[in-house]
């Protein structure tokens, strides 16, 4: 092998690996229910079934958990689960605005979602938004509720897209308080789903008045960067060996997404025996200390096929929005790497997307009093419309 090839084996290592970092504690898996029988009834954006949650839930004045249906990564209709967060106090005339939170991550297998189970946590973007008087729909996304739906579709646009898309209108028949406007926004995993949402609402779901995306330090273009990535890859620092676990299981959601590919075949023997093991719990597959990820793949990711496969699974559009985006990343973000930001932002601007960036120094979804000023004026622009 030549030095070149060991030097770029070794910083696509890393690169992939800090770009898929975890971002938070995993949750705990709440119990989960078998997936019902689909049937005629069984639309996109239709209700199955609420839970009442106790006022206080999740910090709102009033909160239900929906089961709805939904389109999965292969495009079929699955079942799936979310929050709905009323905030305090009397709607305003023509309801509540309402923001789409989409989390980040939070686990691979059911239950982990996090949204809306009956001990679901608050955390500072939802407490801010319920402060402001928006009501929230949270999914916990395809594979991550409720239902044992199969292996979690990690980073899948379309999968997170509809999930969001759908909740929104399931909670539309729940409440009717709600108004008709609305934004997404959220961090990491959840930037991502963002910038899914928004380029997937005008071609999905019916016409809705929607204003905007706000997209924290979002996850991009990993998927250009696994494509480096082969058997001559090196073990990588210990401090990053937990990220095998994540670029895995974007490989089993893209096996299930995209059978045609035969992710199999890229894997070694241990290798799929690790992909098989993502979604079984919330963490992701772990690997002995000093494990080289190229022991995991018999042939390097980088063919025509499974690059395309990839993009069109993960990547995040660069062009086609019909509203504002707000992009606020960080420098010191060592989980998706501020290159990759960067290359987004270019992206974005060579592509004429209406958008603004807001750059702060922090570390991964860290948010400065100028990153929440513009957070701020952002939705109340959004809304005054």
């Amino acid at each position: 092998m030549s030095v070149a090839v060991s030097t770029r084996a070794a910083i696509a290592a890393v690169a992939a690996a800090v770009s898929l970092a975890l971002t938070a504690p995993l949750a705990q898996a709440t119990p989960t229910h078998a997936a019902p029988t689909a049937s005629r009834s069984s639309s996109a954006g239709s209700v199955i079934d609420t839970q009442a949650r106790p006022d206080g839930w999740r910090g709102a004045a009033h909160g239900i958990a929906i089961d709805y249906w939904t389109r999965g990564a292969d495009g079929q209709r699955v079942p799936a689960s979310g929050g709905l967060l009323l905030p305090a106090g009397r709607p305003p005339a023509g309801g509540w605005p309402v923001v789409a939170y989409t989390h980040g991550t939070s686990g691979y297998g059911p239950g982990c979602g996090g949204q809306s189970a009956p001990d679901a946590k608050s955390d500072r973007f939802v407490a801010r938004l319920l402060a402001s008087g928006y009501a929230v729909v949270a999914p916990d996304y395809v594979g991550l509720g409720r239902f044992d739906t199969g292996v979690h579709p990690y980073l899948n646009v379309d999968s997170e897209g509809a999930a969001t898309i759908d909740l929104l209108h399931a909670a539309r028949t729940v409440e009717p308080r709600l108004a008709d406007k609305w934004v997404v926004a959220g961090p990491s995993q959840g930037g991502h789903a963002a910038l899914a949402t928004a380029h997937l609402q005008s071609r999905y779901g019916g016409p809705t008045d929607f204003r905007g995306a706000i997209a924290v330090d979002p996850e991009s273009d990993v998927e250009e960067v696994m494509g480096l990535l082969g058997p001559y890859v090196p073990p990588a620092p210990a401090v990053l060996e937990k990220a095998y676990g994540y670029l895995l299981a974007v490989l089993a959601g893209n096996r299930v997404a995209d059978p045609t590919v035969d992710v199999d075949s890229y894997l070694s023997p241990y290798g799929r025996r690790l992909v098989d093991t993502v979604g079984k719990g919330c963490p992701a597959p772990t690997v002995p200390a000093g494990t080289a990820f190229g022991s995991l793949l018999a042939k390097p990711l980088g063919s025509p096929a499974l690059r395309a496969s990839l993009e069109r699974y993960m990547a995040v559009p660069t062009s086609g929005y019909t509203r504002p985006t707000l992009l606020l990343v960080n420098a010191g973000d060592l989980t998706v790497p501020s290159p990759l930001h960067a290359k987004l932002e270019a992206d974005f601007t060579a592509n004429g997307v209406d958008h603004r960036t807001v750059l702060g120094t922090g570390s991964h979804t860290q948010m400065n009093s100028a990153q929440w000023a513009a957070w701020d004026d952002f939705l109340r622009s959004a809304f005054a419309r």
